[in-house]
């Protein structure tokens, strides 16, 4: 097995943390340290949804993804210099939104939407998955807040979901790739995943070789146990807001009734 940076196991991850309150006024944000990629993640909940849901009673989640100039070893120009995003921007972003969605009830969400901007603040590997992950924590967050005041009947969350890439290196498989083994890995694959171990997309490319079907299932097995660890992550940032959520739900939100407009005017004083 390839001796890896700073002597870690075939199937450790990184050190990780997730931190809530990234940014002042998203409704929802998070940061994530996944060793040296850092990726931040707003999520803004808005009221009304795209054209082609409307009148359906259902609710939106989608998704945008950039990276700083000189989040990698030699600066990349701003998308925006060119006048539209390129072609691997608009397929992250793309496979976030996918993500995301598959952890929401959009009928409980009702004609809502939520964006997410995923932003990397530094790339050494890993930045779609990475992305993913701090995404569902500012996701939830978002919705918490939008829940206390009463703007959600619940929280329309129905799948904890976390992301991890896992490959081949010098033969050996290896969970959660850095750059440096990337870049070199045979066969390289990015999995998303729910915390309960189901499957929500795979993108998995030979980039050296072909690879069996028996490899993929070890690659699977690995990026299971590195989505779990990953929610374990997650549920310590989101235990503020779930703890504030539970205490509204164990009070029960009691709306009092519109008085009748008869008793808001009294005699002249």
């Amino acid at each position: 097995m390839p001796t890896r940076p700073h002597d870690r196991a075939a199937d450790a991850i990184r050190p990780v943390e997730i931190r809530l309150g990234a940014m002042k006024f998203a409704e929802g944000s998070a940061q994530i340290d996944l060793g040296d990629t850092r990726v931040v993640a707003a999520a803004s909940f808005e009221k009304g949804v795209p054209r082609f849901r409307a009148d359906t009673g259902k609710g939106w989640v989608t998704a945008e993804y950039s990276m700083l100039p000189r989040a990698t070893h030699t600066r990349s120009v701003r998308e925006v210099s060119r006048g539209r995003a390129g072609g691997r921007t608009v397929e992250i972003q793309r496979l976030i939104g996918r993500s995301l969605r598959a952890a929401i009830d959009f009928r409980a969400l009702g004609e809502n939407t939520v964006v997410l901007d995923c932003d990397v603040l530094q790339a050494d590997g890993g930045t779609r998955t990475a992305a993913i992950t701090a995404a569902y924590v500012a996701l939830v967050e978002a919705l918490g807040r939008a829940y206390l005041p009463g703007d959600l009947t619940r929280v329309p969350v129905v799948h904890q979901v976390a992301a991890i890439s896992v490959g081949y290196v010098d033969g050996a498989p290896l969970l959660d790739l850095e750059y440096c083994e990337d870049s070199i890995a045979e066969v390289d694959m990015n999995v998303v995943a729910t915390a309960d171990g189901q499957v929500i997309e795979v993108q998995g490319t030979g980039e050296a070789r072909p690879f069996a079907r028996s490899e993929m299932d070890t690659l699977l097995d690995l990026a299971f146990a590195g989505v779990e660890r990953l929610a374990e992550v997650q549920d310590r940032a989101l235990a503020p807001v779930v703890a504030e959520v539970e205490a509204l739900r164990e009070k029960g939100r009691r709306r009092t009734p519109p008085k009748d407009e008869r008793e808001l005017w009294g005699p002249p004083g």
